[in-house]
Order: C-alpha cells, then sequence, then structure tokens
C-alpha cells in the first residue's frame, strides 16, 4: 500500500488532469480504460498520471483480473485535508487577531 507524501500530493494535484483524474475517482474506483474514456488523454498518459498520484500516495490499486482498479487513498486525501484545516485554522486566527486588535485600538 502506498504511503502519503508530505508535499506530494500537493504537488501532484497541482497538475489538472490530476485533479480531474482524482474527481473521478472520487466518484468511484476506475481502470485507467474508464479514466481514459472520461478524459481528453491516451491511457498512457492516463497511467502515467495514475503513478505521479500513486506515488504522492493518493491513490492505490487491486488487480482485478486483467485490470488495475485504481481507487482515492482514504489516509493520503485524510492527510490534505488535516493540512488545508491547520492551513484554515491559522488563517482565521490571523484574522481573529486582525480584529481583536482593531477593536483593542479603538477602545484605546
Amino acid at each position: 500500500m502506498a504511503t502519503y507524501q508530505p508535499d506530494g500530493g500537493w504537488d501532484a494535484l497541482g497538475d489538472p488532469t490530476r485533479r480531474a483524474i482524482v474527481a473521478c475517482l472520487a466518484e468511484q474506483p476506475r481502470a485507467v480504460g474508464e479514466l481514459a474514456r472520461e478524459l481528453p488523454i491516451s491511457r498512457p498518459a492516463v497511467s502515467q498520471h495514475l503513478k505521479v498520484l500513486k506515488d504522492a500516495g493518493l491513490v492505490v490499486d487491486r488487480q482485478v483480473g486483467t485490470r488495475r482498479v485504481y481507487r482515492l487513498n482514504p489516509a493520503g486525501v485524510a492527510a490534505l485535508r488535516d493540512q488545508l484545516d491547520t492551513f484554515w485554522h491559522r488563517a482565521l486566527d490571523g484574522y481573529q487577531d486582525v480584529v481583536e486588535q482593531q477593536t483593542t485600538e479603538e477602545d484605546s
């Protein structure tokens, strides 16, 4: 099973095609051919993008007959969400500090 790479997930999602693949996989697990039918790129290109996503720990695959079926890796996606939540909370804390500082200055 692939493990999440701390910076790899954000780097991998920097490409719009990989974001489209992640969006497709969020709906349901799919094989390379199924993804290629939904995207304006070739099967080899889909495979290359899936490798990047897999190396980043955002997708995992399993053998089903002669096909490999890809799905989102819940641990990798959860790690990204945790990072995003951290950014969000820091931004809110910073905003609160600014508002409190302005209130204190107005009261003085």
